[in-house]
């Protein structure tokens, strides 16, 4: 459940509309299209008019598009790709498509964001600039959900951390405490052999 709203079966667009957005392991964007027009497909979900009224042109569906561009550039310009809005998104460097998939779900207004491996095949300097991203997401007031394996990014990017092993917690609390824990120790870094 998500503010009282049992998801489980919902579709995309309610999980959208409660205020949930997501990243995939596997980048999923629309490579054919600009940055700009990825991120507008992310604003699309908040937008009200409806094929008529887009069809027709109407004045009150020009607004709304201009006001979703405008937006759509606010969130490039938040993850430092403003200067590539009118790039395709295949054209991109792997560390700023994985950017360009966080400005699109963050034009989707989100309460809650979740990044899934948002790390996976950046090098070091990509990673440190991700580091930051997040921070600055999380000073939107966003909650940032992180599902990650790097565990560098994890313990610099996180308040708070839950460790699973095989499906199940075997620790939850900030990361100093999580970094000591001997549960956490055996299952990712194997258990020291006493001599």
């Amino acid at each position: 459940t998500f503010a009282g709203t049992v998801l489980n079966g919902l579709r995309t667009h309610r999980i959208i509309a409660l205020g949930i957005a997501r990243t995939f392991q596997n980048i999923r964007l629309f490579q054919n299209l600009t940055a700009l027009e990825n991120v507008l497909a992310g604003c699309h979900y908040r937008m009200r008019s409806g094929i008529a009224a887009a069809m027709l042109r109407w004045p009150a569906q020009r607004r709304e598009e201009e006001t979703a561009i405008a937006a759509a550039v606010r969130e490039l310009n938040f993850v430092g790709l403003g200067g590539q809005a009118l790039t395709l998104a295949k054209n991109l460097a792997y560390g700023d498509q994985r950017r360009l998939e966080i400005a699109r779900a963050l034009a989707t207004q989100p309460r809650l964001l979740i990044l899934d491996e948002p790390a996976g095949g950046m090098n070091e300097q990509e990673t440190e600039a991700l580091i930051g991203l997040i921070e600055q997401i999380r000073g939107r007031g966003i909650t940032t959900l992180l599902i990650e394996h790097d565990m560098r990014l994890v313990m610099r990017a996180c308040e708070k951390l839950v460790v699973l092993e095989y499906g199940g917690k075997i620790a939850e609390g900030p990361p100093e405490q999580v970094r000591h824990d001997p549960k956490v120790i055996e299952a990712y870094l194997g258990a020291e052999d006493e001599a």
